[in-house]
């Protein structure tokens, strides 16, 4: 049912006590003005020297930082980028997309010090594609003792949802424990308009889908200082998600035309019901000392992973009359959906500092094997039992080794200008099989990724900055897998094992002004780029009538390039009363290929074309006002919004938001009230229209309106010394295990 969300992924685009207090203004005085700084390869927000993180928790923050967006309330992205991969110190966190919202959501974002945004990762990064990386770095807590925070949400949309969290730290001389845990009850409704066909017939699907997840996660971090300079940690995560009686329901309503008057009409229902549930556990031993004083140190990290997901579905059609009562029942089938996913991971990690001179060096390995045993049974009507489809029947093996080592080199030549340079070897050798049959894929392949990083400091006011890299997106695990995924007896999504590796070329070019003003010329050019490609032919139904079948294949298409140009500000005014981040942008977004054929079967459709470009403005106004001298109230106003865009599957039309939030501050509470989507302007429309005729269309209300309510209590030590932040071997993988 998640993956009929794929729409979603489009978006999926587009920041004494009264001396003390004198003290403090005028040390945020001082400090205004390097609120925002360009430094090395990375965009550098100062949060400390900013108001805005009063009463807010990390998710929040993140939105308001310069380049940093989400136009779902869910996922992070930066400017430019489809991705954002979160780092908490340097390291990347270890936990799967939902579990990563909700820590995010939990955390003050008094702990934070910095957040920084690398929109272009250097070689030491194990990101892939034109991920980019927002690095948290937490305040430095220097004594004993025990603290943590208790948060409580609720939301309502179309639907009420809850949630709860807890985190709570330990530091006790040489040891460190830090640990939260956090539930979710949450309901997703969807409106869905569903059209496609040609000039002879059309198909229009109209009604809902509707999600209840039951999420339950958390982690415990443990580290002990073996020495002054020697470290070792342990850490622990788990999620577990279950999804109870989601349920797609659309009422099909088919037309035959002959020179453009309307022949025949019927009607029919398609219903989904699915239950699933998931789980997601990893551990991770780490290693780490520093050699001196410089910043030199080793890490070595090994890890194991185990993913484990169930799937039921049963779909019914039904023969309706006009008004979508049901009249007979015409087809029935049920499907099980298994994937276990076992990976083992090492990566070591070597920096030497020198006099005005960086080397670093290292690799990673990992291991990775998914079982996914689809199984589907259709009902036999005269036998009145369930019979197996071998058709729609596979169990698909897959097997991964990936191996990399990369090198990199950063020299400052005197005050002004500073370099990096350096490049990654990776070596893939996967196999995959349909077993029992002759359907395999075997890919060995080597992959040079070369990286170049430039700066230059013109004066104490304006510095520029270059960056060049290369990486490689390897499809996720839950995309190769043959299944596929019913919307109607005839519209269906399709995964596909044949899906290749993706090459992207990402360059930026970067100017600052006085640490307040920047320009960003970003372009991004994939190779082999993948989409669910929706392929339309004509075939006869059960009933003998010609009627227009649509696959969304997960495919490679062709090429992509994605160019944008941001100019931004992040400023306060009025002695920090008002805080404001905004950018304006421009983005051209163009495509080339054609699809037609179904890389699985084989089968003939009518051709798909990418080809195309379009010029979308892109607009964020981010406004945070300090309502009160005790620095206990504040107002924000968010708006952002999105023009007409050309994607893969076609166009997207416009789409905004307008938001409010106020946030009351009170002793060691913090109580917020958001209001998301207040004109009810971010939705989803996309058209696609075929040079032969065909052409199908997408209407998608996700409920994006909405009302939150959270209330937030600290406790305990407020200078607790943290825990170290320890990155995972097998963080590559994990992400590519959601869907």
């Amino acid at each position: 049912m998640r993956k009929i969300l794929f729409t979603a992924a489009l978006l999926t685009s587009l920041f004494s006590y009264s001396q003390e207090e004198k003290t403090k203004d005028i040390e945020e005085v001082k400090m205004t003005k390097k609120v925002l700084q360009k430094k090395s390869d990375r965009l550098v927000f100062d949060v400390a020297a900013s108001p805005i993180a009063k009463g807010n928790n990390a998710f929040d923050l993140l939105k308001e930082t310069p380049l940093v967006s989400s136009t779902d309330d869910k996922n992070i992205k930066i400017s430019g980028k489809s991705n954002a991969v979160i780092f908490i110190n340097g390291r990347k966190s270890n936990m799967n997309a939902d579990a990563l919202e909700s820590f995010l959501k939990s955390m003050p974002a008094e702990n934070i010090a910095k957040i920084e945004v690398i929109t272009v990762p250097g070689s030491e990064y194990h990101v892939e594609s034109s991920d980019g990386i927002i690095n948290i770095i937490l305040k430095k807590k220097l004594t004993d003792g025990t603290n943590g925070n208790l948060r409580f949400g609720n939301t309502q949309a179309k639907r009420n949802s809850q949630n709860a969290s807890a985190s709570i730290n330990f530091r006790k001389n040489k040891l460190a424990i830090s640990s939260n845990f956090n539930s979710r009850n949450t309901f997703r409704d969807q409106q869905y308009t569903l059209k496609n066909g040609d000039a002879n017939f059309n198909n229009t699907s109209v009604g809902y889908v509707r999600n209840n997840d039951l999420d339950l996660g958390g982690y415990v971090n443990v580290d002990y200082d073996l020495t002054e300079k020697q470290n070792i940690g342990l850490s622990y995560n788990s999620w577990y998600s279950e999804t109870k009686d989601a349920q797609s329901n659309l009422l099909n309503t088919l037309l035959y035309r002959d020179d453009n008057n309307v022949t025949k009409t019927t009607y029919n229902r398609a219903v989904n019901n699915m239950n699933a549930r998931d789980f997601n556990n990893s551990i991770n031993l780490n290693y780490e000392a520093k050699l001196d004083d410089k910043g030199s140190k080793i890490n070595l990290n090994a890890a194991y992973l185990n993913f484990t997901k169930a799937q039921q579905n049963i779909n019914v059609t039904t023969i309706t009359d006009v008004l979508g009562n049901n009249i007979s029942e015409v087809g029935k089938f049920r499907q099980e959906i298994p994937q276990n996913i076992d990976n083992l991971s090492t990566t070591l990690d070597f920096t030497k500092v020198f006099k005005n001179f960086t080397l670093s060096t290292g690799g990673n390995f990992n291991k990775t094997k998914t079982d996914n045993d689809t199984y589907l049974e259709r009902f036999h009507y005269p036998s009145q039992t369930y019979i197996k489809d071998i058709n729609q029947s596979n169990h698909f093996v897959y097997d991964e080794k990936i191996g990399g080592i990369y090198a990199n080199a950063e020299k400052n030549f005197g005050e002004k200008f500073s370099a990096k340079i350096g490049a990654r070897l990776e070596f893939t050798d996967s196999y995959g099989e349909i077993l029992n049959t002759n359907i395999n894929v075997k890919r060995n392949n080597t992959n040079l990724l070369p990286t170049v990083n430039l700066n230059y400091t013109i004066n104490k006011n304006n510095s520029l900055s270059y960056a060049f890299t290369s990486r490689v997106k390897r499809p996720s695990f839950w995309e190769i897998n043959p299944e596929r995924v019913y919307l109607t007896e005839i519209n269906y999504i399709q995964n596909n094992p044949f899906v290749k590796a993706s090459s992207v070329y990402n360059q930026e070019l970067m100017y600052m002004y006085k640490n307040s003003y920047f320009l960003q010329i970003s372009d991004s050019y994939t190779k082999d780029a993948t989409t669910q490609v929706p392929l339309q032919r004509t075939i006869k139904n059960s009933d003998g009538e010609n009627v227009k079948e649509l696959r969304y294949i997960r495919t490679n298409y062709g090429s992509e390039n994605n160019f944008s140009v941001n100019l931004g500000m992040n400023k306060n005014f009025f002695n920090q009363i008002w805080t404001a981040n905004y950018v304006l942008g421009l983005q051209v977004n163009s495509f080339k290929g054609t699809v037609d054929t179904d890389p699985i079967t084989g089968e003939k459709f009518a051709p798909f074309h990418a080809n195309g470009s379009m010029t979308t403005p892109f607009l964020q106004l981010s406004n945070n006002i300090r309502l009160s001298s005790k620095k206990d109230w504040f107002l924000g106003v968010n708006y952002f919004y999105l023009g007409k865009q050309r994607i893969d599957l076609g166009i997207l039309d416009p789409i905004s938001s307008l938001d409010f939030s106020v946030k009351k501050i009170w002793n060691d509470f913090t109580f917020a009230v958001d209001f998301r989507d207040v004109l009810n302007t971010n939705w989803v429309t996309i058209n696609s229209i075929q040079t032969d005729g065909n052409y199908n269309y997408i209407d998608q209300n996700q409920y994006n309106r909405r009302f939150n309510l959270s209330i937030t209590y600290n406790f305990g030590n407020k200078k607790l010394k943290k825990a170290r932040s320890i990155d995972g071997a097998a963080d590559e993988i994990k992400n590519r295990t959601g869907n």
